[in-house]
């Protein structure tokens, strides 16, 4: 049995960004009396930098975006960087860093960046089976929050692009390991995407009637076996 709470939004907020537009300030008057742009002067795309200073929470924008892209970089170039440290158990040092990533990615996803960024949060409980003593069952909740608050346009693409981009990455990465018979590396690979895909679907869930959730459910669903569902948490009830 599971059971979700979820507040239906009427309409969904859309935010716009106005751009930047230089006005008058950056036109002179040409000869013939036209109006021409100053050419010395020009409009540039909005950087990185820029972007990121209009998040609503761009600390944790920081550190959602460290988590979800450090252990794949460490994951590639960690040995070739450890090698300047130790010379000695750089397996063992490598696999620890990684795991400590992972799992520090899963928890500030989990708890910190689902809720701040765009308003979403889930978690598991185990309750009493009423009529049953001594049997439980596992409760798996999805929240959003009122649907009068404005999601952050920079803060909800990052945090969507960067959730799904992940576990596609890491399965990238499973694969070369398999071809290159890195068996070791290959259980820490099959642990990432569990607690990635975990996050995934339990956020695709949350957003139901979102945007996401239209995307994801599809391709979810397919690759779902028979099997797979009936021990499936964020099947619908």
């Amino acid at each position: 049995m599971s059971g979700y709470t979820q507040i239906e939004p009427d309409t969904e907020p859309v935010n716009h960004i106005e751009p930047d537009v230089p006005h008058s300030r950056d036109q002179t008057s040409h000869p013939t009396g036209t109006i021409a742009s100053d050419p010395n002067t020009s409009t540039n795309a909005q950087t990185w930098a820029e972007r990121l200073k209009e998040s609503s929470h761009p600390v944790a924008l920081l550190f959602y975006m460290f988590f979800r892209i450090a252990p794949i970089v460490i994951y590639i170039f960690g040995n070739f960087f450890l090698g300047f440290v130790v010379h000695k158990n750089k397996f063992v040092l490598h696999f620890i860093i990684l795991i400590l990533l992972v799992s520090a990615d899963f928890w500030t996803l989990k708890n910190v960046a689902g809720r701040l960024l765009v308003g979403l949060r889930w978690w598991n409980e185990t309750n009493v089976i009423e009529g049953r003593a001594g049997e439980f069952e596992n409760v798996w909740v999805f929240e959003s929050l009122s649907p009068d608050r404005v999601v952050n346009p920079i803060d909800s693409k990052v945090f969507w692009a960067l959730l799904y981009a992940q576990p596609v990455a890491w399965a990238v990465l499973g694969f070369l390991a398999v071809l290159k018979f890195e068996f070791l590396y290959l259980l820490l690979v099959v642990m990432a995407v569990s607690l990635s895909v975990t996050n995934a679907m339990a956020f695709t869930k949350c957003d139901k009637f979102g945007k996401a959730n239209n995307i994801a459910s599809g391709l979810l669903s397919g690759a779902t076996s028979t099997v797979f569902s009936r021990f499936n948490p964020f099947a619908s009830a």
